[in-house]
């Protein structure tokens, strides 16, 4: 049986499933946003890569079809990087605790 919050034949939370009941914002630090074109048209299906302040791959999630991404991190530098058929795109965040919402523009290449 899958949780309701993995997509099936994915390990993957389901990125636009609501924050879980059991998150405090008050001690947690979340990064989300959408991932879009430069028209703002969201891009579902990007690949979504979380990079540490030296550069180095710490996670990935795909973008749900709205262009939804979640990542739970520590407070600090970090580096969102999308690559999607629509283009590629970076941002980088100084992340507090609580979500840090973060638009992430694509490109094409």
């Amino acid at each position: 049986m899958t949780s309701p919050n993995i997509a099936a034949g994915c390990a993957a939370p389901d990125q636009s499933a609501p924050m879980p009941a059991s998150v405090d914002l008050t001690t947690e630090t979340v990064l989300t946003g959408i991932v879009s074109t430069a028209e703002g048209e969201p891009v579902g299906g990007a690949y979504v890569r979380l990079l540490d302040s030296s550069g180095e791959f710490t996670a990935e999630v795909v973008s749900s079809p709205e262009g939804v991404f979640r990542f739970f991190a520590a407070p600090g530098s970090w580096t969102l990087r999308a690559l999607s058929r629509s283009g590629n795109g970076e941002a980088v965040v100084d992340a507090t605790v609580g979500v840090n919402e973060i638009g992430l523009a694509v490109a094409p290449a």
